[in-house]
């Protein structure tokens, strides 16, 4: 008996038929929606920035406190965002992929960087430099957020300022430093600004209605209105 070769979907002739007259425009691929990255971004940097920003408060004092730092470094922080940033770039916005790619390579880099310090010896100066230089990229990023909303333009405010206190903290001695522990604080203001604004994607997306404030802008459309844009999109 012959093997039935058509496909496993019927609206496909089987391979090396001809279509009939009028049949290319039916087959034709259909445009396809694709989520919103963003909450999922938001929250593996939430989530990653509030841990390590307990420790460096110095709440947390257990010496292998970091260890779940790096974990989440690396495939929360890093690479789910990272995932995040390249379907913000096939979506179209220059924003989010430039701020989650970015970000996704800050965890990554420090989750390469952070074992090895304390084997390296004393690095607080040009720690410090790449914080301060995260610190400057920050502040241009802060600039764009104003188009964004106000809990992602919170989230950035309060990152430039982590970074800021952190870098000042490093230049004076790293760890322990007070300025050090003032960048914790704003890193926990700065975590949960995030979660905020990645439950408010997750949440009016599901809702296809505005349930968590987002707060307006000068210059943007309703939250509502954007949350059915994005259903729109593709």
């Amino acid at each position: 008996m012959n093997e039935d070769t058509r496909s496993l979907h019927p609206e496909q002739p089987p391979p090396g038929a001809v279509p009939p007259t009028g049949a290319a425009s039916e087959a034709a691929p259909r445009a396809t929606a694709w989520a919103d990255p963003a909450p999922l971004g938001l929250a593996g940097f939430a989530l990653t920035t509030l841990l390590l920003s307990i420790v460096n408060t110095n709440l947390l004092k257990e010496t292998a406190g970091i260890l779940p730092v790096l974990g989440l470094a690396l495939f929360y922080g890093g690479l789910a965002q990272f995932a995040a940033g390249l379907m913000e770039f096939r979506r179209g916005n220059t924003f989010g992929a430039t701020a989650f790619v970015s970000f996704a390579a800050f965890w990554l880099s420090y989750w390469w960087i952070a074992p090895r310090v304390a084997l390296a010896g004393d690095a607080h100066n040009a720690l410090g430099l790449f914080l301060l230089g995260w610190a400057i990229f920050t502040a241009y990023m802060t600039i764009g957020a104003l188009r964004v909303s106000l809990p992602v333009l919170a989230v950035f405010v309060l990152l430039t300022l982590t970074f800021l206190f952190l870098a000042i903290g490093s230049f004076q001695g790293g760890a322990g430093h007070v300025m050090t522990e003032v960048g914790g604080w704003f890193g926990i203001l700065t975590g949960l600004a995030a979660w905020y604004a990645s439950a408010a994607g997750v949440i009016n997306a599901a809702h296809g209605r505005t349930v968590v404030p987002l707060g307006t802008l000068p210059g943007r459309t309703e939250p509502s209105e954007r949350v059915r844009h994005d259903e729109r999109s593709v």
